[in-house]
C-alpha cells in the first residue's frame, strides 16, 4: 500500500494545440506531425486596434457575442445616450465595422442579455428610455432575434405568461432554450427562472421553472456561464450585499448548489473578492472571471476556477503581455482558444472602447489524484494492513478494507483508537489529499469529521488538520452546536470547543439556542462554562498567526523520487545498464503498462528495462519521465519532450497531457541555442519534421550555430545532413561571403 501523504498537483500554465500523429509508422515509434509557427504565447494578453468613434461610441452594460470569426457588439451606453447600434470586429483581420442590419432593431439599451442559438443572435429585457433627461426609463421583456446570414432584425411576439421585466439579469442557451435568471425590475432584485424554446418562433412560449436546492439570493449585475452541463452563477449585488459565493444550476434537474469553499486551505489560491459588474466565460473545464467592482476597486486580476478540482487560482499573464487596466460593466466571449473582452467603465467613469485577447491554456487535467485514489479503491499492490479497534486480528471486520489477495504476508499494524468510518476517511486524504465533504450541517456528519481530526492530530496531519477545521467551522450551526460542542469537549478538541462557545454566547444566537431540548441535556460543567463565558467578552485561544498547512502531494512525492524513499523502493528500473530504484505502487498507479507488468509478468529479478518502443530515452529524458510519474512535473528540457512524446501511448498514462506538453514544447522552444541538441534526438527519436525544423533553422542561423561547442560533438551522420542542407538553401554567393566566418 502507498504510504507517502498526498496533494494537490500543479496545475498547468501552458497551451495545448491538438496532438497529431502519423499513424503510418510502426506501433513502437511515433513520428510527431507538428505545425510550426507563428504561436500566440500562453496567458498573453494582447491590445487589438479599439473601436474608433465613427463606427461606434466607446461603452459600458453592452452585450457581446461571438459567431464564428467575429465578435458583436450590441446597444449599451456612452456615458450620455443608451445604444441600439451593432458593431462586428473581425478577429482574423482586427477590423472594426457595423454589422449590416434591416428591419426594426430593440430600443436603445443597456444591462440587457445577448446569447447566440444557430446562426442567430437573441436580445433579451434591459433597460431603456432616456438618460440624458432622465425620461422614459423602463425595463423590457421583449425578445428579438438578430440573423448574422441577412442581418435581419424580428421581434418575436410570445403569447402566454411573461417574466417580468428586468434588467441586470444573467441569460445562456441551453437544450435549444434561452435560460433567464434573476436581474432587477425596478423595484426589487430578482431569483426567478424562466425559459422559451428557440426552435420555432410560433410555438415558443415562456415557462418558469421551479428551482430547488440552494436557490442564489435575489441578485443583479452578475455573469453566468455553461461548463459541463450545468450553470454557473458568480457573485453579483443582492441589495445592499455584495457576496462571492458561487452556485451551480443542473438544468436537468433543476437543482441550485453552492459551491463549498471549505476544502480551500489557508494559504491556498481563495475565491475572488466578492464583486458586481464582472465577466465571467467558460473555456474547456475552466472558468475565467475578469473585472468587476470589487469593494470600491477596480481589479484586473483574471481568477480561474477548474469546475473538476473545485479551486480557484489566479492566472499569471505572460511577461509580454499588455493588460488591461480594471473595468466594470464590459463584456467578454470566446473565440477558439482565446477570450475577448470589449469596452466597460474604467477608472473616473470613463466609457472605454479597448478590445483585448486573451490566450486560454488547454491542457488534459492532471490525473495524479485520481491514479493515486485508484490504488486505494481497488486496494492494489498492499504491503500494509490496518487492524482497528479493540478486536483480535482474525476479525476480518475490523481490519481498514486492504485486498485480498495481495496482503498475504503483509505487514499489521494495529491502531486501537480508530474506528472503520473515520479511519477511511484518512486513508482516503493519504492517498489523494482531499475528503469526501458529506453533507454540510448535518450532527452525525459533522460528528464524524471531528473523529477524522482527532485522529489527524494523532498522525501529526497538519494539512488533514485545517481541511477538517474548516469544514467543521463553516458547518457549525443553531441546530448542531450544541452537539458539535459537547463533542469537542469529550474529545479534548479546544480549538473546535472554542469556535462553538464564541458561536453560542453570540448576541443573535444565545437565546435561540439556550431555548432549545439538547440546552437542557448538556453536562453541568458545560453549561455553566457557556453562561460564564457569556459574561465575559469573546476569547481567542489561537490567535491570528501563520498556519501550518502541511506539505502537498507534489511536494511529497517529489521528496520521494529525489531519496525520501529510497529505503521503501521495490523495483529497479534499468536504463542502458544503469539501476534506478523506484516504487512498484507508483508506478502501476500512474502506468497501465507498469500495472499489468507487475500482476502477471514480473520479472523474477525484480529489474525492468525502459525504453520506448525501440527507443531507449536519455538520462535526462528518463528522469523527466519519472517526475511526470511521481508527481506529475512536465517542465523538462525541448529536447527530452522529443524521447517522451509518446511514453504516454507506449507506458498508458491516463491522458495524453505529457503529449501536449511535449508538442508545445518543442513548438515554442526551439532556439538557436538548443537546436542542435533537439537535432540529435529527433534523429534519434526518428522525428522527421522535427530533424527538418532544426536544420531549416541551422542553415537561416548558421553564423550563429556554427560557433555552438556542440556542433563538433555531432556524429558525423548529421554533419553531412547538415552540409547537405546549406548546400540546397544556400547560394555560392552566400557561401563566399559566409566563409570568413565559419
Amino acid at each position: 500500500m502507498l504510504s507517502a501523504t498526498m496533494s494537490s498537483c500543479n496545475k498547468s500554465t501552458k497551451v495545448a494545440p491538438s496532438v497529431d500523429f502519423d499513424h503510418s509508422c510502426s506501433d513502437s515509434v511515433e513520428y510527431l506531425t507538428l505545425n510550426f509557427g507563428p504561436f500566440e504565447t500562453v496567458h498573453r494578453w494582447r491590445r487589438l486596434p479599439p473601436c474608433d468613434e465613427f463606427v461606434g461610441a466607446r461603452r459600458s452594460k453592452h452585450t457581446v457575442v461571438a459567431y464564428r470569426d467575429a465578435i458583436y457588439v450590441f446597444g449599451g451606453d456612452n456615458g450620455k445616450n443608451m445604444l441600439n447600434d451593432l458593431l462586428r470586429f473581425d478577429v482574423k483581420d482586427c477590423s472594426w465595422c457595423r454589422a449590416f442590419t434591416t428591419g426594426t432593431p430593440p430600443a436603445p439599451r443597456y444591462h440587457h442579455s445577448a446569447v447566440v442559438y444557430g446562426s442567430s443572435m437573441f436580445v433579451f429585457g434591459g433597460y431603456t428610455g432616456d438618460i440624458y433627461s432622465n425620461s422614459n426609463l423602463k425595463n423590457k421583456n421583449d425578445l428579438f432575434e438578430y440573423k448574422f446570414a441577412t442581418g435581419q432584425w424580428t421581434e418575436w411576439k410570445v403569447e402566454g405568461s411573461l417574466p417580468v421585466a428586468r434588467s441586470a439579469h444573467g441569460a445562456t442557451v441551453y437544450d435549444d432554450k434561452l435560460w433567464i435568471f434573476a436581474g432587477y425590475d425596478g423595484n426589487a432584485r430578482l431569483n426567478d427562472m424562466w425559459t422559451i424554446s428557440l426552435q420555432d418562433r410560433e410555438q415558443a412560449c415562456w415557462e418558469e421553472i421551479d428551482q430547488s436546492g440552494e436557490i442564489p439570493p435575489s441578485s443583479c449585475n452578475f455573469p453566468v456561464a455553461v461548463c459541463r452541463d450545468k450553470m454557473f452563477v458568480f457573485s453579483g449585488q443582492s441589495g445592499a450585499k455584495i457576496t462571492n459565493n458561487l452556485f451551480q444550476f443542473e438544468f436537468k434537474g433543476h437543482m441550485w448548489t453552492r459551491i463549498p469553499t471549505e476544502h480551500l486551505l489557508r494559504g491556498s489560491p481563495p475565491p475572488p473578492q466578492r464583486r458586481y459588474g464582472h465577466a465571467m466565460v467558460a473555456f474547456d473545464r475552466h472558468l475565467y472571471v475578469f473585472g468587476g467592482a470589487a469593494d470600491n476597486t477596480l481589479p484586473n486580476e483574471l481568477h480561474c476556477y477548474d469546475v473538476d478540482s473545485q479551486s480557484w487560482e489566479v492566472i499569471q499573464p505572460s511577461l509580454d503581455s499588455e493588460m488591461p487596466s480594471g473595468r466594470l460593466f464590459h463584456a467578454a466571449a470566446v473565440i477558439h482558444d482565446a477570450m475577448y473582452i470589449f469596452g466597460g467603465t474604467v477608472d473616473n467613469n470613463v466609457r472605454s472602447g479597448e478590445m483585448y485577447r486573451f490566450q486560454f491554456s488547454c491542457y488534459p487535467k492532471c490525473t495524479l489524484h485520481e491514479d493515486y485514489g485508484k490504488l486505494w479503491e481497488n486496494r492494489q499492490f498492499c504491503d500494509v494492513e490496518f487492524i482497528l479497534g479493540e478486536m483480535p486480528v482474525a476479525e476480518e471486520e475490523d481490519t481498514a478494507g486492504a485486498g485480498p489477495a495481495e496482503t498475504v504476508g503483509s505487514l499489521e499494524v494495529s491502531i486501537r483508537e480508530a474506528e472503520a468510518q473515520p479511519f477511511q476517511v484518512l486513508m482516503q486524504f493519504l492517498y489523494t489529499d482531499k475528503i469526501q465533504y458529506p453533507r454540510r450541517g448535518h450532527v452525525q456528519d459533522v460528528l464524524l469529521i471531528m473523529d477524522v481530526y482527532k485522529l489527524a492530530l494523532s498522525f501529526q496531519l497538519s494539512r488533514l488538520e485545517q481541511l477538517c477545521v474548516q469544514y467543521i467551522e463553516a458547518s457549525v450551526d443553531l441546530h448542531n452546536v450544541l452537539s458539535v460542542c459537547e463533542n469537542a469537549n469529550k474529545l479534548q478538541l479546544d480549538q473546535l470547543k472554542e469556535h462553538c462557545l464564541n458561536f453560542v454566547v453570540k448576541e443573535s444566537h444565545f437565546n435561540q439556542v439556550i431555548m432549545t431540548r439538547e440546552f437542557e441535556r448538556l453536562s453541568t460543567a458545560l453549561i455553566v462554562e457557556i453562561v460564564r463565558r457569556k459574561q465575559q467578552s469573546p476569547l481567542r485561544l489561537y490567535p491570528d498567526q501563520p498556519v501550518d498547512i502541511g506539505t502537498s502531494l507534489v511536494q511529497d512525492m517529489k521528496a520521494y523520487l529525489e531519496g525520501g524513499g529510497l529505503d521503501f523502493c521495490d523495483i529497479i528500473l534499468l536504463l542502458d545498464g544503469h539501476p534506478r530504484p523506484a516504487h512498484k505502487a507508483i508506478l502501476a498507479a500512474r502506468s497501465s503498462y507498469f500495472e499489468a507488468m507487475f500482476r502477471s509478468f514480473m520479472p523474477v529479478d525484480g529489474q525492468v528495462n525502459i525504453s520506448i518502443g525501440e527507443m531507449v530515452p536519455s538520462k535526462q529524458a528518463f528522469e523527466s519521465m519519472l517526475r511526470y510519474i511521481y508527481y506529475g512535473d512536465v517542465d523538462m528540457p525541448p529536447e527530452d519532450s522529443l524521447y517522451l512524446f509518446s511514453a504516454p501511448y507506449y507506458y498508458g498514462f491516463s491522458n495524453n497531457r505529457l503529449q501536449a506538453y511535449c508538442k508545445q514544447n518543442l513548438e515554442m522552444n526551439v532556439t538557436v541555442e538548443n537546436v542542435l541538441q533537439i537535432l540529435e534526438a529527433a534523429d534519434k527519436t526518428q522525428a522527421l519534421d522535427m530533424k527538418k525544423h532544426c536544420l531549416h533553422i541551422i542553415v537561416h542561423q548558421f553564423i550563429k550555430v556554427s560557433k555552438l561547442p556542440n556542433l563538433r560533438s555531432l556524429s558525423q551522420l548529421l554533419l553531412l545532413d547538415i552540409v547537405e542542407s546549406l548546400a540546397t538553401h544556400i547560394s555560392d554567393k552566400q557561401c563566399a561571403e559566409m566563409g570568413p566566418d565559419i
